[in-house]
């Protein structure tokens, strides 16, 4: 049963939406002119304020936006329809994983579930402590993510469960990260999100890979702008910038700030891209490097270092 029918119905701030459903405020209005939805009420100061009913329902669209759907063909659906098409992409993305693999995963998923945190940070910690650090980013938390995002579009994890899930494998990985011994190989790496992206969680993953081939890594976290970016990229004297971008931003917005990057990057400095979006993958660019999977990373780097004459070994 569900413990929210106990609870009074609360309003939220949309400050507290975008960082409750990752969805940007800037996105939330325009919705609301384009679409009618959301419909927020207004409080004493004439903020908006959102019922639990809209966020309940932009958590589901914000999940099928990740899995590659269009804002303009889900958000007129009711709840209903939009739990239902969630729980078929759910279906889908399991297929992809063994079922002994899925009943280990779904045992994590309900230590979770039980409010059993800390015996799942130590079961993490120990996975990837037993498998190394590059197993467990992409055999255990990989897929881990997926489920924990479809359990939470489903209505099955709430909110506060999916930070504590989302803090907890931060907190192992970072960690992990402090275990792996300072190289000076290449290629120097620069890791962020430009504004609006802001889950680090991805990135942080691919930082995980990065620094197990040997890379040399700097991270900004989210949402930093292209300029800071440039000049970050200069004062670091960095080889790559890897950047991280979700389905929740338009293939306009992607392309064109990726061109601006460039366009502003030493030509020397290339750009690797990776993430749900789908504009990254509509054609080929000479504007970035595209990161089809985590798995992809070490192939790069070893064309990388082909193509700089570095040392593989």
């Amino acid at each position: 049963m569900n413990e929210r029918a106990d609870l009074s119905q609360p309003s939220f701030s949309i400050a507290a939406v975008e960082r409750d459903t990752g969805l940007p405020k800037d996105t939330l209005r325009v919705w609301e002119k384009r679409y009618n939805f959301p419909q927020p009420g207004r409080d004493s100061f004439g903020e908006r304020i959102y019922t639990i009913d809209q966020v309940e329902k932009l958590r589901v669209i914000k999940r099928l936006l990740d899995g590659g759907h269009r804002p303009g063909k889900i958000i007129g659906l009711s709840i209903d329809e939009l739990v239902k098409l969630a729980e078929v992409s759910s279906a889908g993305s399991r297929m992809n994983v063994a079922p002994d693999s899925l009943d280990e995963l779904n045992s994590y998923m309900e230590l979770i579930k039980r409010h059993d945190a800390e015996e799942f940070r130590q079961t993490m910690s120990r996975l990837a402590l037993t498998m190394g650090l590059q197993r467990f980013v992409v055999e255990i938390v990989a897929p881990l993510n997926a489920m924990v995002g479809d359990a939470w579009a489903r209505g099955y994890f709430e909110i506060f469960e999916e930070h504590i899930y989302t803090e907890t494998i931060q907190v192992v990985l970072r960690n992990s990260l402090n275990t792996i011994p300072s190289t000076r190989k290449g290629p120097r790496v620069l890791l962020t999100t430009l504004p609006n992206e802001l889950h680090g969680l991805g990135l942080l993953m691919a930082e995980c890979i990065f620094s197990m081939e040997g890379a040399q890594c700097i991270s900004l976290g989210t949402q930093t702008p292209i300029y800071d970016i440039v000049l970050a990229a200069r004062a670091q004297n960095i080889n790559i910038v890897a950047l991280s971008f979700s389905a929740i931003q338009s293939s306009p917005v992607v392309l064109e700030s990726l061109a601006e990057l460039r366009e502003k990057l030493p030509p020397m400095v290339e750009i690797w891209c990776g993430g749900a979006s789908t504009a990254l993958r509509k054609k080929p660019s000479d504007d970035f490097v595209l990161l089809s999977s985590l798995d992809s990373i070490r192939e790069s780097i070893a064309d990388w270092r082909t193509r700089h004459q570095i040392n593989q070994h």
